[in-house]
C-alpha cells in the first residue's frame, strides 16, 4: 500500500490519461468502423474497394508501428501542428477501426437478405435501408465482440506511453525514477487496468443477455 499512497499523484495523472485517451479513441473508432462497415457492403465498387484495403493494411500493421508514425513521421509531413495526445488518439482510432468495421459488417451478413430486400421495395434507399433496418438489428449480433475489442484499445492505450504520452502504462518510468519497488508498482497499475476492465466486462454481459431476450 505505501507504494502506491505515496505515489497516488502518478496513478491519479496516469489513468486519467488512459480513461481519456480510451473514450476519445473508442467513440472515433466506433464511428470510423461504422463508416468503412458501410463501405463494405455498400453497392458502389470504388466503397467497397477503398474499405477493403483500409482494413487489409492496418489490420496486418503493429499498433506500435501506427503509433511510431504519428508519433516521429507524422512532423516531418508539417501538415498540422497536433500534440502528441491527438496524434496517439488518431493512431489508436484508425487501427482499432479496421478491426470493429470487420465485427459490424459480420453483423450486417447475419442480418437475412430478405430484410434488405424488403425494405427496397418500400423505397428506401441505401443509406436508409443500412441504418434503419440493417443496423440496429446487426449490432445486437456483434456487442460481445465489440466489447472485446474495446477493451483491447483499453490496454493497446499503454504503447502511447513510449511516446510521451501521460497514461497509466508509462507509470513504472516515474517509479523507478522516484527509487519506488517498481515490481509493486506495476501490480498496482494492473489492479488499476482491472477496475477499468471489469464494468465493461459486465455491461457486455448485460447487453447480450438483454437483447438475447429480446431476440
Amino acid at each position: 500500500m505505501n507504494v502506491l499512497l505515496d505515489n497516488i499523484d502518478l496513478y491519479a495523472r496516469g489513468f486519467l490519461g488512459t480513461i481519456e485517451l480510451f473514450v476519445v479513441s473508442a467513440i472515433g473508432s466506433l464511428i470510423l468502423g461504422a463508416l468503412l462497415a458501410a463501405m463494405r457492403v455498400s453497392p458502389v465498387p470504388i466503397l467497397r474497394a477503398f474499405g477493403t484495403v483500409y482494413v487489409n493494411i492496418l489490420r496486418n500493421t503493429p499498433l506500435t508501428l501506427v503509433i511510431f508514425f504519428f508519433a516521429f513521421a507524422y512532423p516531418r509531413l508539417e501538415i498540422a501542428d497536433l500534440s502528441y495526445f491527438t496524434r496517439a488518439c488518431i493512431g489508436l482510432i484508425l487501427y482499432t477501426a479496421a478491426f470493429v468495421c470487420e465485427v459490424i459488417r459480420s453483423g450486417v451478413n447475419t442480418v437475412p437478405v430478405g430484410q434488405a430486400e424488403a425494405s427496397r421495395a418500400l423505397g428506401f434507399t441505401f443509406t436508409q435501408t443500412l441504418s434503419q433496418v440493417v443496423l440496429p438489428q446487426a449490432v445486437r449480433n456483434v456487442v460481445p465482440p465489440l466489447a472485446n475489442i474495446q477493451i483491447a484499445l483499453l490496454k493497446n492505450t499503454t504503447i502511447a506511453a513510449g511516446f510521451s504520452v501521460t497514461e497509466a502504462g508509462g507509470i513504472y518510468q516515474a517509479l523507478s525514477e522516484r527509487g519506488a519497488n517498481v515490481f509493486v508498482g506495476l501490480l498496482w497499475v494492473a489492479v488499476g487496468f482491472l477496475i477499468l476492465v471489469v464494468p465493461l466486462t459486465l455491461l457486455q454481459r448485460n447487453l447480450d443477455r438483454r437483447w438475447s431476450t429480446a431476440r
